[in-house]
């Protein structure tokens, strides 16, 4: 089969081989699927440079969340057949960026019929992330003001679609007015053009001087520090990453003194210690989508030959909405 492979560390565009390599065999718990889509995530960029917290040996295919068809099930996978149409995590070193792909039976659900094949790919890891991290993590309430950074990034436009479904009033930062307009689509409330606008002074205008309840920040350095200087009485910073490339150091004295808590969120932490939360997680995830709640807005699907490109692009912050592969 033709899989794409991560042969040295450093950016997508050097880091990817397209090669012929064995179709892999699923272990007791696995499934090998056929994949239908597999949707790009800036943790595939992290591991093509080695950045990430799981660093797989080399060679290794990347493609963290897939669609696919199951074609082979493990000797003891007990809840998954051939034939279904599922998503869920890749298991890696066999990721999603090839015609064939490994998958755990733990993170493994069956799409929800009323989302196409990359529709599907691109509702784990962001959807889960942003649900774990407003319902879990924060508690946000109806009524309630959320602020989502990279909003017409994969986490951001989560979290604004499952922002508006408990209730919340949706401010999404962008850069650009292209992804502006995307953000809009995805239904928030007030969008700010970080390039042209201070998302400080228009939290402040749009909540009365208030501050946002809630802050999701997939991005880190320069955003959270200035996202502490709008955050409400009581309020909650989620930090979900760093795609900023800093790492910010938090100053706990003015957490104390403003009483507003900071919340880590590692969402994959969650498959170990706590695995039946994510089923139940995926099942509401299904029920929004089948509600029509929630759907993720696929702005590009790419063929096989055209992943390294693609995963370049979303690494030089040049994408927007979700980049799904599919043959």
């Amino acid at each position: 089969m033709k899989a794409w492979s991560v042969t040295r560390l450093c950016d997508p565009a050097d880091a990817l081989e397209l090669c012929e390599v064995e179709v892999p065999q699923p272990g007791p718990r696995q499934v090998l699927v056929r994949v239908l889509a597999s949707a790009a995530n800036f943790p595939d960029v992290l591991l093509c440079r080695g950045e990430y917290q799981i660093r797989p040996e080399l060679p290794f295919t990347p493609g963290s969340e897939l669609c696919g068809e199951i074609v082979t099930v493990g000797s003891e996978v007990t809840r998954l057949a051939v034939g279904q149409r599922v998503l869920g995590l890749c298991a890696l070193p066999h990721g999603g960026f090839a015609e064939y792909a490994l998958m755990d039976e733990l993170t493994t659900y069956e799409a929800p019929t009323s989302l196409d094949h990359a529709q599907a790919a691109a509702l784990f890891i962001g959807y889960q992330t942003g649900w774990f991290g407003l319902h879990r993590r924060a508690r946000i309430q109806p009524g309630e003001t959320l602020l989502v950074h990279a909003a017409a990034g994969g986490v951001g436009s989560a979290a604004i679609q499952l922002g508006k479904s408990a209730g919340a009033r949706v401010i999404g930062v962008v850069g650009g007015p292209e992804k502006a307009e995307y953000a809009k689509r995805l239904g928030a409330d007030v969008v700010v053009d970080r390039r042209a606008e201070d998302f400080v002074e228009v939290v402040k205008r749009e909540t009365e001087g208030r501050g946002a309840d809630v802050v999701y920040d997939p991005v880190g350095g320069d955003v959270y520090e200035r996202s502490t200087k709008c955050i409400a009485f009581e309020g909650r910073i989620l930090v979900v990453g760093f795609a900023g490339g800093v790492i910010q150091r938090v100053a706990l004295n003015h957490a104390l003194v403003k009483n507003y808590s900071i919340l880590g969120l590692h969402w994959g932490l969650y498959n170990s210690k706590d695995p039946a939360s994510v089923a139940a997680c995926q099942a509401e995830l299904a029920r929004l989508a089948e509600l029509g709640e929630v759907a993720p807005f696929v702005s590009e699907r790419f063929a096989l030959p055209d992943v390294a490109a693609a995963l370049q692009r979303l690494a030089d912050g040049e994408t927007v909405g979700r980049l799904v592969f599919q043959p």
